[in-house]
C-alpha cells in the first residue's frame, strides 16, 4: 500500500510530497529531490502494524 508523506530536502531546504510503500516495513532508498532534483537518502522506521514512526532525510555527506 502506498502513502503520501511530506519530507524536506537536506539541500535546498523545500518540502514536497512523495509516496512510500509502508506495507515493506523499515527501509532506507535514495530518492532525487523533486525541486533540486539531488540525490537524498530518505530512512523510515515503520511499525509491526505499518504504521510511520519516523522519517528522515540525508544528504550523501551525512
Amino acid at each position: 500500500m502506498l502513502d503520501l508523506i511530506s519530507i524536506t530536502c537536506p539541500y535546498c531546504g523545500e518540502s514536497y510530497t512523495t509516496q512510500v510503500d509502508l506495507s515493506a516495513g523499515s527501509q532506507r532508498y535514495i530518492e532525487d529531490c523533486a525541486v533540486c532534483c539531488k540525490p537524498i537518502e530518505i530512512a523510515l522506521r515503520v511499525s509491526d502494524d505499518g504504521e510511520l514512526l519516523e522519517s528522515s532525510t540525508y544528504t550523501d555527506r551525512d
